[in-house]
Parts: C-alpha cells; structure tokens; sequence
C-alpha cells in the first residue's frame, strides 16, 4: 500500500514541470520516501497547482479544516508544497521537483539527500532535463557583452530583470550544493540564484534566503558572471526566479552538455563568433566555454561550434584581445519568450507533449 501511493506521487510529478520519470531501480521511490510521510504523500495528491486555503482543501476531501491547516502547515515547513500569504488568508498548492522539492531543501539539504538525487540524475532525470530545458530556463548574455548590442530587449537583460523585480531574494545554488555534499562541487560562487516575487518571499519565510536591493543583486549578478556563470532566468519575459550555473554542477547545463547540439535544446538568441585576424590563440575562452564550444584549429586560433554555443558571452567577456563578438541568430530562429509564468507553463506542456 505504501509503494502503491508513492508510485501514484510519482506519476502525478512526473505531469508537472520538467517531470519526475520513473527508474529501473525505483531510485525515485526512494527520493520522495526520504521526502515525504505516507499522510504527506495522500495530501499532496489531493492538492493541485491552483491555490488553495485549507477550508477549501477540507470541504473538497471531507476532512475537519483544522486538521488540514495543521498537515498543510507542516508539509510547508519541510518544503513540500507552496504558500502565498497575505494578511490573515493563507493558500496551499502542489509543486514540481523541479523548480519545488528539490530546490526546497536548499537550506537543510543533507549529504543522503544529495546521493539519491546524483543517482537519480544519472540514471534518469538528466534525459527529461535534455527533453524539458528549453521551456525552464533561457539563456541571456554576459552584462558586459550586451553593451556593445544594438536594441536589446529588456528581458535579455539580466540587470534589466533585477531593477523590474519588486522583491529580489538571493540563495544558495541547490545544484553546487547538491554536488559539494557528493564531493564532486566546484568553487564557483554558492549565494548566486535569484527569487522574485511570491517565490521571493516563500524563501524569505522558509529562512532559504536573504532579502537584497537592486544594486546589490547587481554585484551579486556581476560577480556571478565574473567567475564563469552562466545567467539563466526562467523562460519567462517575466520570470519569478534567475539563476547564475555552471557546467560541471548545474542540472540543466550538464544535461545539455550530454547533447551533440545544445543550441538546439536551449533557449537563446544568440551566438558567438570569432575574429581569426585578431584572436591570438590564448586559449582563455576555452576554460570559460560551459558547452565545449569552442576548439582550437590547425593554426591554433579559437573557432566557435554554433551546434554546442548557446550565447551565454562568458568567453566574449573574457577574451583579452577582443576577438570574439556576440551575434544575434538569423530571424528565422529567433524565439519571443512566453509573457508570464502561465504562458510558460502552457509552453513547457506543449514542449513535452503534455498539452
């Protein structure tokens, strides 16, 4: 009976987002046992994605409604559902595992947590990461590259995002910490995801997060980009979150690494494109590319695989002879974000064939 309700757990998350898929060896089971109780299990799937109070949650499962609040209030302390608060009225809803379950732990995520989800990453999640990308997070240039673009849109503005958002809340990077409790993290900066909004204050409640201002968000985004992140919001025009990854933590980039062609898999209008005549052959782009994009010729000059770029600017920013521009792609590719949050979860359903 136990298995039973996780594995009806399982499938309702696997509908959600960028899915939850099912694992020869039921590593996923055992994710969501660590996660949730039975009695937590049975409420989440009574619960949707549309906000609800406990009142209504009662009337609809025939349950006292203090009870309800109580076992909502708790599964909302452990992160297992979301909350909007406002004045005396409060709502519940469902989450993904990603952006939700996972991400949720960000403050106490312990070392068996960690293992399982490698696990699981390898042995099924990277694939419906590879399948689900494009509608999750887009990719927008490097701060400094986008000064010498013509006409760039605000929401390929990452500094343009952050003085838009009315509540910026910076946290740690689930993935590096994820990946630094299995011994396999980098020493890019931790405190560099960026939530707004109502996601903002969900981690500001849940003690996930620090309020910041826009100019210190700013230095964070800078600082960020600095050391080799690359700056992905959700896919959204709007987006209620914006984070700084890199290629050996990140689950989307390592996912898209795995890919022969990235640039198709991810959301971005732009390309990189090299100078031969005035590149000198240093190799600094190398270390900065996430995709592996770049390869050194026969005549040791820099040369940009547009199959793998995904116009990130991390190596524009970077090359000290100014040889490597950004470009943007041919109208044809071109793609105009969904509006808002809604208008991207439509998009992320119509991309996995769930629409």
């Amino acid at each position: 009976m136990a298995d039973d309700i996780f594995r009806k757990l399982q499938k309702r998350l696997d509908g959600y987002s960028m899915g939850f898929p099912a694992t020869d060896s039921g590593i996923e089971i055992e994710i969501l046992k660590e996660l949730f109780t039975e009695e937590d299990a049975g409420m989440f799937l009574n619960l949707t994605q549309r906000l609800e109070t406990p009142e209504d949650v009662a009337g609809r499962i025939d349950r006292p409604t203090d009870e309800v609040a109580a076992q909502l209030g708790h599964m909302y302390k452990k992160g297992l559902v979301f909350r909007v608060k406002k004045g005396d009225i409060i709502k519940y809803g469902a989450i993904p595992f990603v952006h939700g379950l996972f991400e949720f732990q960000v403050a106490d995520l312990k070392p068996r947590m960690a293992g399982l989800v490698e696990k699981y990453m390898q042995e099924g999640f990277h694939n419906a990461i590879n399948t689900g990308a494009p509608a999750f997070l887009r990719t927008v240039p490097v701060q400094r590259t986008i000064e010498v673009l013509h006409n760039v849109v605000a929401y390929e503005d990452a500094s343009e995002i952050l003085r838009k958002a009315d509540k910026i809340v910076v946290t740690d990077c689930i993935c590096r910490k994820q990946k630094r409790l299995v011994d396999q993290g980098c020493d890019k900066p931790l405190e560099a995801c960026f939530m707004f909004g109502s996601m903002a204050q969900y981690y500001v409640d849940r003690d996930m997060g620090r309020e910041v201002g826009t100019d210190e968000a700013i230095s964070i985004l800078t600082e960020a980009q600095e050391a080799g992140l690359v700056t992905q919001p959700a896919t959204a025009q709007n987006p209620g979150g914006m984070c700084n990854c890199c290629g050996d933590c990140c689950g989307v980039l390592t996912s898209l690494k795995r890919n022969p062609k990235p640039a198709e898999r991810v959301f971005s209008n732009y390309f990189a494109e090299v100078d031969q005549d005035v590149c000198s052959g240093c190799e600094t782009c190398l270390e900065r590319c996430q995709m592996e994009a770049i390869k050194m010729d026969e005549d040791d000059l820099a040369g940009i695989d547009t199959d793998r770029c995904i116009g990130c600017g991390l190596c524009v920013a970077a090359c000290p002879e100014e040889a490597i521009q950004l470009t943007l792609k041919p109208e044809a590719l071109r793609r105009t974000p969904p509006e808002n949050s809604l208008g991207q979860m439509a998009f992320m359903a119509e991309t996995r064939g769930l629409a």
